[in-house]
């Protein structure tokens, strides 16, 4: 669920998208929190991987989901060696540490769980433990910053106007497709010819997102794809696996887009595909 405080060793490469790098530096020096919508694989994660190696300051994530307590986040009464101690959760380490706490799509926790956010995204900046009878108060270098997608469609779930009110938000969508490219060739490996011929593909599927409602393939998937292509597959056998395949189990979608794919990468503009 967790990762412990890290100096963000593995931000990787990171191509701004426009100028989040210095909203979220305003925020983070202000004491404001963060929030990061857009689409699942656009780069929110490693995004706050760079920033907080840019700022110096460690990271812990935390991956939401629905099962999610409060305690999960600030922590509990534990019996160690057959004494009850309290045992702080990820959150109160971040808060202690003045570290950036990242919640993960934050829309799939709980939102009773959230309640125990709202001293930290206001001007009290203060962790209330109740059960330990501890209060934290953040220092200067805490951040909590939350992501999720606004446009999934496979979840009913959705945050409350009032708790998103208390965030900066920073809105991130996919690379133009030319920092797409460059980016997925960079990553992997791969000829910038066939990255090229991969963002085409993904561009195409994204558009007849609108008509099949799906969620569209991320840059995630066709870094993927291209170190498929890397370690000897084909183009098409790589666009199928990484990119189609995991879209829909319909048979007559799953066809359809092929063919759209299929099309984007035999493009009349496009390299001839090896």
């Amino acid at each position: 669920m967790t990762t412990e405080p890290d100096t963000a060793r593995r931000t990787g490469a990171y191509r701004a998208h426009g100028n989040e790098p210095a909203l979220f530096e305003h925020a983070f020096h202000r004491g404001a929190p963060v929030m990061l919508t857009g689409p699942t694989g656009c780069g929110k994660t490693r995004f706050v991987e760079h920033m907080a190696a840019t700022l110096r300051r460690p990271l812990v994530t935390v991956s939401c989901h629905d099962d999610l307590t409060s305690s999960d986040l600030v922590g509990r009464f534990m019996v160690t060696g057959g004494d009850v101690v309290w045992t702080d959760g990820p959150l109160t380490r971040a808060v202690k540490a003045g570290a950036i706490c990242y919640l993960d799509e934050v829309v799939e926790a709980r939102h009773d769980s959230l309640a125990v956010l709202h001293s930290l995204t206001d001007h009290r900046r203060t962790l209330y433990l109740d059960r330990a009878g501890e209060i934290v108060t953040a220092p200067d270098t805490f951040m909590l910053v939350c992501s999720y997608n606004p446009a999934y469609r496979g979840s009913l779930k959705e945050l409350k106007p009032s708790f998103r009110q208390r965030f900066v938000t920073l809105a991130m969508t996919y690379l133009p497709p030319a920092a797409e490219a460059e980016t997925v060739a960079t990553e992997t490996g791969v000829p910038l010819a066939v990255a090229q011929r991969l963002v085409r593909c993904a561009n195409a599927v994204r558009a007849a997102d609108r008509a099949f409602h799906f969620e569209p393939p991320s840059t995630r998937v066709l870094v993927t794809a291209a170190h498929l292509i890397v370690s000897g597959a084909t183009e098409f056998e790589a666009a199928e696996a990484c990119v189609l395949a995991p879209l829909s189990t319909d048979g007559a979608i799953t066809d359809g887009l092929r063919e759209i794919a299929a099309a984007a990468l035999r493009s009349a503009d496009a390299p001839a595909i090896s």
